[in-house]
C-alpha cells in the first residue's frame, strides 16, 4: 500500500494545481497577481499554522531556518511569482509549455544535489510523458511571445525544480507539515513587498473572495503539503513525473467549468502522460539510503 501513498500524494497534488488555472483565471481579471499571491500564502499559513500548533509541527533546528527560508524563497515568491509574469507576458500556452520543464529539471537536481540515479527506464518514462504534455499543449503558434516572457517562465520551471530537491531534502529530517508551515511563513514575508508595492486593493465581491479563499487554503495549504508529503515516499526524478498532471486536469477543468473546446491532442497526450507516470510506477524501486529509512519508518 505505502507503494502507491507517493503517486497519490503527488496526484493530488498535481490536480488541484490543474484546477487552480481555472480559479485563478477568474480571479486574475480583478485582482493584481502579486497581491493574490500574497493572500494565497497567507491564508495558507493561517491554516497550516494553526494545525502545525496543534500537533507541535513547528520545531526545527534553528541552523535550518535558513534553509527553510530559502525554501519559500526560491518555491513559492520566485517560481510563482515568475509564472505568473511570464505567462502574462508570453501567453498560456507558452507557460504551460516551459513549465512542463520542470520534471526534467527536478531529475538533473535530484542527480546533482541527492545524487539519485537516473535509469534508463525512468527517462523513457519522461520522454514520454513529456511528448503527452507537448501533444496536449501544442506548440504556440507565434503570438503575444516575447524574449522576456519566455525567459522568466523558464525561471519559473528551474526555481520549481530546485524548490522540489530542497524540499526533498528537507522531509527527510522534518514531517511535511513542518516543511510546508515554515516554507508558507516565509513565503508571505517574502512577498509581501512586491504586493504592497502594486498596491493593496481588496476585493469587494464575495465571489472572488470565495476564488482566493480556495487558492489559499486547497491550492496553496493543501496542494503543497501533498506534494511535500509525496516526496517522504518516492524519488525526486520519479515523483516529478506526477507533475505533467497539472496541464491535463487543467485542460479539462478549462473545458468542463469555461467551455474550452477540446480536440483529440488532448486525449491522445492524456495516454502518453499516463504510460509515463505508470512507466514510472513499475520501475523496481531503488533500495532506501540509511537517512530516507529513518525518515519513511518515523513519517510512513
Amino acid at each position: 500500500m505505502k507503494k502507491w501513498l507517493g503517486p497519490l500524494y503527488l496526484s493530488l497534488a498535481a490536480a488541484i494545481w490543474g484546477g487552480t488555472y481555472v480559479v485563478s483565471k477568474e480571479v486574475l481579471a480583478y485582482v493584481k497577481p502579486w497581491l493574490l499571491l500574497e493572500l494565497r500564502f497567507l491564508l495558507g499559513l493561517l491554516v497550516l499554522g494553526w494545525i502545525a500548533r496543534r500537533h507541535g509541527a513547528w520545531s526545527i533546528q534553528r541552523r535550518d531556518v535558513p534553509a527553510m527560508a530559502l525554501l519559500a524563497f526560491v518555491g513559492y515568491t520566485c517560481s510563482i511569482g515568475m509564472q505568473f509574469i511570464g505567462t502574462d507576458l508570453s501567453g498560456a500556452a507558452m507557460g504551460s509549455l516551459i513549465t512542463a520543464a520542470s520534471p526534467a529539471l527536478i531529475s538533473l537536481f535530484a542527480v546533482w544535489l541527492l545524487r539519485e540515479r537516473l535509469h534508463l527506464y525512468k527517462g523513457l518514462a519522461m520522454l514520454t510523458a513529456t511528448a503527452g504534455v507537448l501533444i496536449v499543449v501544442g506548440l504556440p503558434n507565434g503570438e503575444n511571445q516575447t524574449f522576456l516572457g519566455n525567459t522568466i517562465l523558464f525561471g519559473a520551471a528551474l526555481t520549481w525544480a530546485l524548490y522540489t530537491v530542497l524540499s526533498r531534502k528537507q522531509t527527510l529530517k522534518y514531517s511535511s507539515l513542518t516543511v510546508t508551515a515554515w516554507a508558507s511563513l516565509f513565503g508571505v514575508l517574502f512577498t509581501a513587498p512586491a504586493a504592497a508595492a502594486e498596491g493593496l486593493a481588496l476585493p469587494a465581491d464575495p465571489w472572488l473572495w470565495a476564488g482566493i479563499v480556495y487558492l489559499g487554503v486547497v491550492s496553496t495549504a493543501g496542494a503543497f503539503y501533498f506534494w511535500n508529503k509525496g516526496f517522504e515516499y518516492i524519488d525526486a526524478a520519479t515523483g516529478s513525473l506526477f507533475f505533467f498532471m497539472q496541464p491535463l486536469v487543467g485542460s479539462f477543468l478549462g473545458w468542463l467549468l469555461l467551455g474550452e473546446a477540446l480536440h483529440w491532442n488532448f486525449f491522445l497526450g492524456a495516454l502518453f502522460i499516463a504510460a509515463g507516470m505508470l512507466f514510472s510506477i513499475k520501475e523496481p524501486a531503488a533500495p532506501l539510503k540509511p537517512q530516507e529509512r529513518e525518515q519513511f519508518e518515523r513519517h510512513g
